[in-house]
């Protein structure tokens, strides 16, 4: 069997086993002659923040896997949802790709007149790329070596710190809220347009300190600009083997993780959307995206299609409570 025959056979089982319909001969031809043109991803944050970490090189690494550029167009502002919502009206033929985050799965909580619906409107193509949480403050405005010191001091100035996020109802959000919650202390919620803004704010001082994805901050981490003091989860991230874990700290429930995944607007036909999963999934066994992955402190996604459109319902529901609990408002 030739190799354009074995590809195809590939599509169609895959296609099948993924509950996406039968792919017929017709369909086939648009899959086969698929790109055509450049594609466009969303990226629904400013340059420069933790999805951009991700989503630039994987650009770079698709345009030349496909043979046509994957554009990407930053769309910032309300927390990823102006972006989302413009992504959710694109045409959808296999030429628009929405890259979203876990604040996706927050905002449906947090901005109860959105026109868009995460789980509606979009097909969850494949989970990109899985973040632990930081705790990173600006050395100047914070006199803190390590967490306890920094602990010592939240706590002897209330209300004194404030910390950075993307916007409203993000993860870098709710992470803030969260760690309030469990350590009985309060810092003041500065929201910006995106973790770009936010961390440039940070670096410059403006800000004290962020709940980041590790990705946005591990650059400038290792360039010394801001302080890791913490990462969240039961275990320190192999990227920076010296920061403590939130268990080693004395928080054994602080679990946040900051997970990017891939979208397409719904209707996008079946034999495409095998095809960029196949394209994807291939760029993540690739030594160039395991290597900028592993300096950002991520996994990438293994999950079927399936398990990541449930893994998406499931984080739905879990920040819905988180929300519930914390009272957080749109600022």
């Amino acid at each position: 069997m030739n190799p354009f025959s074995i590809r195809r056979r590939e599509l169609l089982v895959g296609a099948a086993a993924a509950g996406l319909g039968s792919v017929t001969t017709a369909t086939w031809a648009q899959a086969s002659a698929w790109p055509s043109k450049p594609v466009n991803m969303v990226v629904p944050f400013p340059a420069g923040g933790g999805t951009d970490a991700f989503a630039r090189p994987l650009a770079a690494q698709f345009s030349k896997s496909i043979g046509k550029t994957l554009v990407i167009d930053n769309r910032g502002g309300a927390g990823g949802t102006v972006g989302a919502s413009f992504a959710a009206k694109a045409a959808p033929d296999g030429y628009n790709l929405f890259m979203g985050a876990v604040h996706h799965a927050i905002a449906p909580s947090m901005y109860p007149k959105l026109d868009y619906d995460i789980e509606k409107d979009f097909i969850p193509l494949f989970l990109l790329a899985n973040v632990p949480q930081v705790v990173v403050v600006n050395p100047k405005n914070v006199p803190a070596t390590n967490f306890q010191q920094f602990m010592d001091f939240v706590k002897r100035n209330p209300a004194k710190l404030n910390y950075g996020s993307a916007g409203a109802g993000t993860s870098h959000h709710m992470a803030g809220e969260l760690f309030k919650q469990q350590t009985g202390t309060f810092i003041t919620h500065i929201p910006y347009r995106g973790a770009g803004p936010a961390l440039q704010d940070l670096i410059g001082g403006q800000v004290d300190m962020m709940f980041d994805g590790l990705g946005s901050s591990a650059a400038h981490i290792k360039a010394g600009r801001i302080k890791a003091l913490m990462v969240s989860g039961p275990k320190r991230n192999p990227a920076f083997p010296d920061v403590p874990c939130a268990a080693e700290v004395g928080l054994p429930d602080y679990t946040v993780t900051t997970w990017y995944g891939l979208w397409a607007p719904k209707g996008t036909p079946a034999d495409v959307q095998a095809r960029i999963i196949d394209e994807v999934r291939k760029l993540g066994t690739a030594d160039e995206l395991k290597t900028t992955w592993a300096a950002n402190g991520a996994d990438f996604g293994g999950m079927t299609q399936q398990q990541f459109a449930a893994f998406v319902s499931s984080e739905v529901k879990r920040w819905a409570a988180v929300v519930k609990t914390s009272g957080a408002k749109l600022d």
